[in-house]
């Protein structure tokens, strides 16, 4: 299990002891069932907010839950995404904006937008939210993880860097946490499970492409905002069947 810990270790900010290199090459098999694990605590944040507060403020609530709980890594990857990508720059200089820390307007706006959205989501789902706060988290990880082996990846070091070979053993529970979030998916939202799964591949799909021409490849900040945006596609296409 120490792959497993070395997921939630990359992907959140929680305690799991210490680990090494080895455990993190593991990692991204184990992406999807860490991500089902952030959905279920930030769906009891939900649920302890809806006891006292009305809908738009369990939203918030468990938002700002997911960003404590991950120490908001993917957003910050959103952020970085969409200034490099968004600069209009050649692909080198528009990789050392993604690695500047400062926010520019790019990455402020897109960021903005798509909190904006993510909680605008969760208030109309209403008590669908909690399901769909971790079916969501959960695939797009899966799709996350597959993003990363699919490559190219870009960078010799930093995030992700070296986590890129073969899933290995990795591919079971890789694949067990992705059908019980679409299962968990099916049960609650029915026909809606279509247009959510569609949604999110759909947006994770075009930030790929996006990157790819621009840059030649992904990054860790590219697979971030893949996450994020893949799960507000999800969260937008259930929406869209009701």
């Amino acid at each position: 299990m120490r792959a497993a810990r070395a997921a939630l270790a990359f992907l959140t900010r929680l305690p799991v002891g210490r680990l090494d290199a080895a455990d993190f090459a593991r990692a991204p098999g184990w992406f999807a069932a860490a991500g089902l694990a952030i959905g279920a605590l930030a769906a009891g944040v939900w649920w302890l907010a809806a006891a006292v507060w009305p809908p738009v403020l369990a939203a918030l609530a468990s938002v700002a839950a997911l960003a404590l709980i991950t120490g908001a890594l993917h957003e910050d990857g959103l952020a970085d995404a969409f200034d490099g990508l968004g600069s209009g720059r050649p692909a080198e200089r528009a990789l050392e904006i993604m690695r500047d820390s400062r926010i520019g307007s790019f990455g402020t706006l897109a960021l903005g937008l798509v909190l904006a959205g993510r909680v605008a989501a969760l208030t109309a789902l209403g008590p669908l939210a909690p399901v769909a706060l971790i079916a969501g988290q959960g695939l797009s990880r899966a799709a996350m993880t597959l993003m990363l082996r699919r490559g190219p990846y870009l960078r010799a070091q930093g995030t992700g860097s070296g986590m890129t070979g073969p899933l290995g053993a990795g591919v079971w529970p890789l694949a067990v946490a992705a059908l019980v979030a679409l299962a968990l998916t099916v049960w609650m939202g029915g026909w809606a499970s279509v247009p959510a799964v569609v949604g999110m591949g759909a947006a994770m799909l075009i930030l790929r492409h996006w990157a790819i021409r621009r840059l030649g490849g992904i990054t860790g900040d590219i697979l971030g905002a893949a996450q994020v945006l893949g799960e507000l596609g999800f969260l937008l296409g259930w929406l869209a069947w009701g």
